[in-house]
């Protein structure tokens, strides 16, 4: 669950049910409608497999343990009594916090995993967020920074820039985002659209498993930061990040719709980006005062700059061109 408004209109139920069925002979894409029903015959997509290949990976560099969230948030079943929302919480003592929800229900399948780490290291933010339904797929595949600095560019994307021209002609960029959403992301980012096609699933999960190695190698080498005013920095930038997640994120109308808007802001708040609450008092005006209405709250708008990309703003070395 993304930045971008254009994600957002996307994260919507389809207004007719949708019936997805594996066939072991024609994996092509075929969309038929039947009394208002749709059936889709594409080879079956879980993204099961990404989630479990991640904690593997995990597992081999560093000591996972169950975070706490693990126990109150495993799994949920949504408003409809079908659609299963299932959840996993880990840390370690460099991870503050990597976690994934996988929603699964017959017209569509959702994958949000990220990884925050402990304060003490300014290593970038994992973000994976998949959507699929029987007409499109959106993909947000990115190393979010901690910090929008030159030297922390240089220092966590310079050398493996290579990695988002591996996939760069089969995931083009997917169209405009705003100019508040842009500033959240790397030169890495993976940011596309597509139909469904076991070539292009097969490819997103190799790009998954490369950008989550690619993370997992930075974790493993970062140096713990000693001076207490970093500290402070790295840990008011994650709590500005999650601030702005939790209140602007487009899947918020997705979980509103699965579990009421009750639950749905606990989920944003207290799982997803867990740490709105505890890394920082500052809220959302604070860090983002042009958000702020005549009566005092929030806006409700994507953007108040007004400003877009609807191409891609950084050239293949990753310098931001605008």
């Amino acid at each position: 669950m993304e930045f971008g408004s254009s994600i957002g209109s996307c994260f919507k139920a389809p207004n007719h049910p949708l019936l997805i069925s594996a066939s072991p002979t024609n994996t092509n894409n075929t969309l038929t409608r039947t009394s208002k029903r749709f059936s889709l015959r594409v080879s079956a997509v879980s993204y099961k497999k990404f989630a479990d290949s991640a904690l593997q990976e995990t597992s081999k560099r560093l000591l996972l343990e169950p975070s706490p969230l693990q126990e109150k948030y495993s799994s949920m079943t949504g408003l409809d009594g079908k659609t299963q929302l299932e959840m996993l919480a880990f840390k370690s003592s460099r991870i503050r916090l990597l976690r994934s929800m996988a929603i699964e229900s017959e017209t569509m399948q959702v994958f949000d995993c990220a990884g925050f780490m402990e304060p003490q290291f300014d290593t970038p933010i994992f973000c994976a967020n998949f959507f699929t339904s029987a007409n499109i797929n959106i993909v947000v595949l990115d190393l979010n920074p901690l910090h929008q600095l030159t030297d922390y560019q240089d220092k966590y994307y310079k050398n493996i820039m290579s990695i988002y021209q591996k996939y760069a002609e089969i995931f083009p960029w997917g169209g405009k985002l705003t100019g508040e959403s842009i500033k959240f992301f790397s030169p890495l980012v993976m940011w596309t659209r597509f139909s469904s096609s076991q070539e292009k699933h097969e490819a997103l999960f190799s790009a998954f498993l490369e950008y989550y190695q690619a993370w997992l190698e930075m974790t493993v080498q970062a140096t713990e930061e000693m001076d207490p005013s970093q500290v402070r920095d790295n840990c008011e930038a994650q709590h500005k990040y999650l601030t702005w997640r939790a209140q602007k994120d487009p899947g918020h109308g997705l979980l509103r719709k699965l579990v009421g808007e009750a639950k749905a802001k606990e989920v944003l708040r207290d799982f997803l980006f867990n740490g709105v609450n505890e890394l920082g008092t500052k809220t959302f005006i604070d860090y983002f005062p042009e958000y702020q209405t005549e009566d005092g709250t929030v806006s409700d708008k994507r953007s108040i700059v007004g400003k877009s990309f609807e191409t891609r703003p950084w050239d293949s070395k990753g310098q931001f061109i605008g």
